[in-house]
């Protein structure tokens, strides 16, 4: 397998799907009481992508997995589901191709090749892109970025609510982490300490050994949210976003020569951002909001 999840999610598997469905207030109710988030801007409210000719597309098959919640799952009624495949019904439906989408699960390690085959004509499932993928596969724009985040005790709040109030203090992080090099470079006056794995960095947190910790913004968000931190626990600051550290973001991978149809799946994500349906797909399964308090 030549290319890897999104380095920042990687809490995949029957556990984490645990904690979407069980350990978390009901999606439906959060997005009630949200009416609104801010969103990164990934997109000029100036800027104009021509929609290309798609009168000669078939069928248009996007390929994704069943197992990376929220982005796509099988829910309890036994279906697909997630906001990669509410994305990609929302841009055939932008694109005036709904009749013609399919969207088909396969397993991650599959994906590429089922794309090299023509199995499929997009992929939708997380894929961190790399300088090696872009010279083998075109992707889509953006559509979402997912930050880092503090998180800190709820007990033993800084006194402050930026991360200023964290200098000079111990911030765990997981070690040889993307989030390990980010924070050394974006806060030097934090001392980081290292952990092993995730598991041991929350309970170091729960258990009072750390001030604060910092990683991936939709795993805290998920954690604080959910059973497993007992309500111990809340984000701090943020968001912190970095091309550099954190990777391009959540893309659509096509294959090379499927140029056009990217284009076609950037006008159509530049439409969602800017009536609002991005934004509601966003509300209906994330139950903190990654960008704010």
């Amino acid at each position: 397998m030549r290319h890897n999840r999104i380095a920042s999610l990687k809490f995949r598997g029957l556990l984490a799907l645990l904690l979407f469905m069980a350990g978390v207030t009901p999606l439906a109710a959060v997005a009630q009481d949200r009416k609104a988030v801010d969103l990164p801007i990934l997109f000029d409210t100036r800027e104009r992508i021509a929609k290309p000719d798609l009168a000669g597309i078939v069928r248009l098959r996007f390929l994704t997995t069943v197992d990376f919640p929220p982005f796509n799952f099988i829910d309890q009624t036994g279906k697909l589901a997630g906001f990669h495949v509410d994305l990609v019904r929302e841009i055939c439906r932008e694109l005036a191709l709904t009749e013609k989408c399919q969207i088909q699960a396969v397993t991650f390690p599959e994906l590429e090749k089922a794309l090299i085959d023509g199995n499929g004509e997009a992929v939708a499932a997380g894929i961190a892109v790399t300088t090696e993928l872009r010279q083998r596969f075109a992707f889509s724009r953006p559509f979402m970025r997912l930050p880092a985040r503090f998180a800190v005790a709820k007990k033993a709040a800084p006194a402050g609510e930026t991360a200023a109030a964290l200098d000079g203090k111990t911030v765990g992080v997981v070690g040889a982490s993307a989030h390990e090099a980010m924070l050394k470079a974006f806060f030097p006056r934090i001392r980081a300490h290292a952990f092993a794995d995730r598991a041991a960095l929350l309970a170091a947190l729960k258990d009072g050994k750390v001030e604060a910790i910092f990683g991936d913004g939709m795993q805290l968000a998920f954690w604080t949210s959910g059973s497993e931190s007992a309500g111990c626990c809340r984000l701090f600051d943020g968001p912190y976003l970095s091309e550099r550290f954190l990777g391009e973001g959540m893309t659509i991978m096509l294959r090379k020569e499927d140029a056009a149809l990217a284009g076609a799946i950037d006008h159509a994500l530049l439409a969602l951002s800017r009536n609002g349906r991005l934004q509601e797909i966003y509300l209906r399964y994330f139950p903190v909001n990654l960008y704010g308090g």
